[in-house]
């Protein structure tokens, strides 16, 4: 029997919601509408957890900084929410990242995975947009995972990390099949940069990777108050797979709604072995290429 995975990627809308019940119900009837048509693993969003600031008050969501501060407050119940569904449905969830404070102080862009025994785990954003820095003062993270659940090994490059090819890459050295890339952009030319990032760094390591986004306008927020894209799947470009381009499926853009994949972990397997090229096994021929700092594997049961 093939080894496969079903993946549900998000249109997430970024609504105004004004209490945290009006949150629950709307996260539980998205994740029930993902388990509804098989999904084993969700994927939300990058800043997907900034429409909570709402609920502090529109004062506090129309302040960029007022927004990220009461997020702290915030993201313990948040993620609480995420880790309860996960149980309760039998199946793993990404969750939509949030600026979180470390103990130093920092202020780092995190996305936490849920698994349906209760375990957890993490992956900071490694370089930051110049919005992040400039604007948000988010600060870099450290430490790139790999996490075996059990159905596949999975990355996460948050939005612009997609866009860097070195740190997919030592995801996938690591053992990698699927690289989750959980997106936030304000414009289709911002969707466009990690939807083009997501083909190519498919195409180069023979890996599956899927991107997911924020959609919909929120002018009660100077966090996410524009959101364009739409989430897609990405695999290599060989006679293997049934799609030339490599795009397996695709949503309509800006609309909210959920993406569906099935894929096929033995195949990508024998592209790598046996394909029409070897993009996997020939990146080292390339002129400069460097030895790269390891992936952590963390392994779920």
């Amino acid at each position: 029997m093939a080894r496969t995975i079903r993946i549900a990627s998000a249109q997430y809308p970024i609504d105004e919601l004004t209490s945290m019940a009006a949150f629950d119900a709307k996260l539980a009837r998205w994740v029930e509408q993902a388990v509804v048509k098989g999904a084993q693993l969700l994927v939300f969003p990058e800043y997907a957890s900034m429409e909570l600031a709402r609920i502090a008050g529109r004062h506090i969501s129309r302040d960029l900084h007022a927004s990220i501060e009461v997020m702290q407050y915030c993201i313990a119940d948040y993620e609480a929410k995420y880790a309860s569904l996960a149980k309760r449905h039998g199946v793993h969830i990404l969750a939509g990242s949030a600026p979180t404070r470390l103990a130093d102080g920092s202020v780092v862009n995190r996305a936490r995975l849920f698994t349906p025994h209760g375990e957890t785990g993490s992956q900071q954003k490694q370089i930051l947009t110049r919005s992040e820095v400039e604007d948000w003062g988010i600060d870099a993270g450290s430490g790139l995972c790999v996490f075996d659940i059990g159905l596949a090994k999975i990355g996460i490059a948050i939005c612009y990390d997609s866009e860097f090819p070195l740190i997919v890459r030592a995801m996938c050295d690591a053992g990698a099949e699927v690289i989750l890339v959980p997106s936030c952009t304000d414009t289709a030319y911002g969707y466009y940069r990690v939807r083009n990032a997501c083909a190519a760094r498919a195409l180069e390591n023979q890996v599956y990777v899927v991107q997911s986004c924020t959609v919909g306008a929120a002018d009660w927020s100077a966090a996410v108050d524009q959101n364009a894209g739409a989430a897609g799947f990405f695999a290599p470009s060989d006679p293997l797979f049934s799609s030339p381009s490599g795009v397996l499926e695709e949503g309509q853009m800006n609309a909210a709604q959920w993406v569906f994949a099935t894929l096929d972990l033995d195949l990508l397997a024998e592209v790598r072995k046996d394909g029409d090229v070897f993009n996997t096994r020939d990146w080292d021929k390339q002129p400069g290429a460097a030895e790269l700092p390891p992936a952590k594997v963390v392994t779920f049961r």
